[in-house]
C-alpha cells in the first residue's frame, strides 16, 4: 500500500456531501513511487499527463436547474502529487447542489481546488454530452498482441525479466494490449485497462511484452504508478531513440483515469475507448 493511502477515504465508509467541499480532495505524494523505479522530481525521463474522465459531474443554475456534462481534467505527470479516486469523486459529488452563476466560474473553481491539490495546474474542460457522443469511440494504434500465445503462472508482481528484444533489428512500431489488470493497493479492487506503446528502438518480442503485461494481473499499485513501472522496464531494456507509453482504464465511480508518459512532447489525444 502507498505509504499516505491508508489516511485516505478509499476503502472507507463516506458521508456523501452534496454542496460544495473542496476539502474533501486527497493528494497523494508521487515521491515514493518515484522513489521505488530510481527517479526523483529532478530526474524524470519522460513528460505527459493523466487525463481523468468524469461522467457524473452536474451542478445547478442560479435558478436551481440542475447541469449535466462531462468533465475533463489533464494532471500534469510531473505534479507533486495525484488525487485519490474517491476523494476525487466525493469532491465532485459536492458539486451536485452547488449553484454557480456560469459554466466559467465552474471551470475556474475546478482549476483553483484541483491545481492546489495536484501541486501543479491541472487543465480543466467541461464537454456537453452532445460533443462527446458525436466523438464516438477510438481504437488503439498498432498491432494487437492479444492473441499471441504465452504461457505464465505468476501474476503477484510485474516480472521485467520476461522481456526480450532483438537489439540487431531497429524498428518503430505501436503495439498494444487489453489484458492489462492491476488491483487497487487500498481496496484491491481490479482496475481494468488498456496499454499501447509507442517506440523507435531495438524490436521488442511481443509475446514476452505479453507475458510481462500479464504479470501485473494481481498487483497492487494505482494507475499512473502502473503506467510509469511499464514505461521505464521498457526504458531500461530498449533504451530506445523514443518511448510513449499509455492506458486507457475502464471507469470505476463515475471516473475514468488514462495516465501517458513519453520522451517527447506531444499533443496526447483523450479519445474513449470501447469499454470506457
Amino acid at each position: 500500500m502507498h505509504p499516505a493511502a491508508e489516511h485516505s477515504p478509499l476503502g472507507k465508509s463516506s458521508e456523501y456531501i452534496a454542496t460544495y467541499t473542496p476539502s474533501l480532495l486527497f493528494p497523494i505524494a508521487r515521491t515514493a513511487k518515484w522513489a521505488e523505479l530510481g527517479l526523483s522530481a529532478e530526474t524524470l525521463p519522460y513528460t505527459g499527463v493523466d487525463f481523468w474522465n468524469c461522467y457524473e459531474l452536474s451542478w445547478l443554475l442560479p435558478s436551481g436547474k440542475p447541469v449535466v456534462a462531462i468533465g475533463e481534467f489533464a494532471i500534469p505527470a510531473d505534479s507533486p502529487n495525484i488525487i485519490e479516486s474517491k476523494s476525487f469523486k466525493l469532491y465532485l459529488n459536492s458539486l451536485n447542489q452547488t449553484p454557480f452563476a456560469s459554466q466559467a466560474e465552474l471551470v475556474t473553481t475546478l482549476e483553483n481546488d484541483l491545481s492546489a491539490a495536484a501541486g501543479k495546474l491541472v487543465g480543466v474542460k467541461i464537454r456537453s454530452l452532445k460533443a462527446i457522443e458525436g466523438e464516438g469511440i477510438v481504437a488503439l494504434p498498432g498491432v494487437c498482441i492479444d492473441d499471441l500465445d504465452i504461457r505464465i503462472s505468476n501474476y503477484d508482481r510485474p516480472q521485467p525479466e520476461l522481456l526480450r528484444c532483438d537489439e540487431s533489428r531497429i524498428v518503430e512500431e505501436a503495439l498494444h494490449s487489453h489484458l492489462l489488470k492491476s488491483n487497487c493497493p487500498v481496496t484491491s479492487q481490479p482496475d481494468w485497462g488498456s496499454v499501447a506503446i509507442e517506440y523507435r528502438g531495438p524490436a521488442l518480442d511481443h509475446a514476452s511484452f505479453l507475458a510481462y503485461l500479464v504479470s501485473f494481473r494481481q498487483h497492487s499499485d494505482f494507475h499512473e504508478h502502473c503506467v510509469e513501472r511499464i514505461f521505464m522496464d521498457l526504458q531500461r531494456l530498449l533504451n530506445p531513440q523514443t518511448l510513449t507509453v499509455y492506458a486507457r482504464y475502464v471507469r470505476r465511480g463515475g471516473l475514468d483515469i488514462n495516465p501517458y508518459r513519453s520522451t517527447q512532447r506531444l499533443t496526447m489525444g483523450n479519445g474513449r475507448l470501447a469499454r470506457q
